[in-house]
């Protein structure tokens, strides 16, 4: 992890006071950027999303779902915890943290809103960022990078309905079409570039160029990142500095999920017997989440200024110091885990030869 990523929090943190002063000062100016859409999409959040997010596709190998057998029993468990457990579970904590105990010291008009900010961080699984955490925790590099790319064939499909079906059971009103648009801006177009661009790289230079080109491309995607944030608190800094309890009330139900679905994975694949090596990246990916996804998806169902944006951006802000927690905790419990007479220690992971890692 680079120096940059680690302290990604503080940049987080960083980007709130700017954007919510810039908010304060050149309210116009956000006010115009945030006029520039087009079937209910920011052109400049669209654009920016898609730096974000097209370097980060580029890492996945999609030839590697072939592979996906090797550790069936870690797949099986990433994936119920991804597709059946994770969703449902942030629902169940967003109407019982923001919807009732949290209820009166919210802005009455945005309770709805909050849930459906959090129901879209929890549907779509973390991508880039995975391989970050599988490497500190020594995963099974193979491993990592096939579920990676089964998640993320899965999420062209599932994601919409997935959201949809939630947002309904939570009474909330599905632009079908927007999300459906959203679907394709974000997951369909950016995969589709990504692969070409990967393969045409492979093809002129081999691995070693990818990794250049990645390299490359990595503060870009970060960058991108945070002047997205520098827009989002321009238009949510006015209702922030009136309640700035909203963030950790909003935090609340997400590293309670964190924790839940990470120790949720890992105790099932130690159940099941898998190896140390699978469970350790299994748990990672069962419990972060594709927030440049999620943050992309709310500005375009509910706005800029709605509490599902600000619901998904919380997401960004604790993501890097909660997720190292985690990596922590499956470092320190290896003993614990191997003692299972179910587990097999075998060799240590092998690198993977892919310049994604």
């Amino acid at each position: 992890m680079s120096t940059f990523e680690r302290y990604l929090t503080l940049w987080v943190a960083a980007c709130i006071v700017v954007g919510i002063a810039l908010g304060h000062y050149f309210p116009g100016a956000f006010q115009a950027i945030g006029g520039l859409e087009f079937a209910k999409v920011n052109l400049p959040v669209a654009g920016l999303v898609w730096l974000m997010i097209i370097p980060m596709l580029m890492k996945i190998d999609f030839a590697a779902l072939g592979g996906v057998g090797r550790h069936w029993r870690g797949i099986g468990v990433t994936l119920f915890v991804n597709w059946a457990v994770k969703p449902f579970s942030m629902a169940l904590l967003g109407w019982l943290f923001v919807g009732w105990l949290f209820r009166p010291y919210l802005p009455e008009d945005q309770i709805e809103s909050y849930i459906a900010g959090l129901i879209l961080l929890a549907a779509a699984p973390c991508t880039a960022m995975v391989f970050v955490w599988s490497n500190l925790t020594n995963g099974e590099p193979h491993f990592t990078l096939s579920q990676v790319a089964l998640n993320d064939t899965i999420m062209v499909f599932a994601f919409a309905p997935l959201v949809g079906l939630l947002l309904g059971l939570a009474a909330i009103t599905v632009p079908w079409d927007t999300l459906v648009l959203s679907v394709v801006l974000y997951i369909v177009v950016p995969v589709g570039i990504a692969q070409f661009l990967r393969r045409r790289l492979l093809a002129g230079g081999g691995p070693e160029r990818l990794a250049a080109a990645l390299r490359t491309l990595g503060p870009v995607s970060i960058v991108a990142l945070l002047a997205t944030l520098v827009l989002l608190f321009g238009f949510q800094g006015e209702q922030i500095l009136a309640q700035p309890l909203v963030i950790a009330l909003l935090a609340v139900p997400i590293l309670i999920q964190v924790y839940f679905n990470a120790g949720l994975a890992y105790w099932l694949n130690r159940a099941t017997g898998e190896a140390h090596c699978v469970a350790g990246p299994s748990a990672l990916i069962g419990a972060s989440n594709f927030f440049e996804l999620a943050v992309a998806a709310a500005i375009a169902l509910f706005g800029f200024e709605s509490g599902a944006a600000l619901a998904t951006v919380v997401g960004v802000l604790i993501e890097v110091p909660v997720m190292l927690t985690v990596v922590r905790i499956v470092n320190r419990t290896k003993g614990w885990y191997e003692r299972s007479p179910r587990v097999a220690r075998g060799p240590a992971p092998r690198p993977a030869h892919d310049p994604g890692r």
